[in-house]
């Protein structure tokens, strides 16, 4: 079995540990009624439509 020929300081542990827990940042697009950013998938929150399709009631 391999055997570490010194131990690993706390500080390179955890520079190696770091990389794999950070979340990315949700992808964004246009919604096409509006043109605001909103997250794929979602309903769009400043006029309520998702797939050409108004699924929220907003008032203009």
């Amino acid at each position: 079995m391999a055997v570490p020929k010194r131990k690993s300081s706390k500080a390179r542990r955890d520079k190696r540990r770091n990389n794999v827990w950070k979340l990315d940042m949700p992808a964004f697009s246009k919604c096409p009624q509006c043109g605001e950013l909103k997250t794929p998938h979602r309903v769009c929150g400043n006029c309520g439509y998702y797939k050409g399709k108004e699924i929220i009631k907003k008032e203009a």
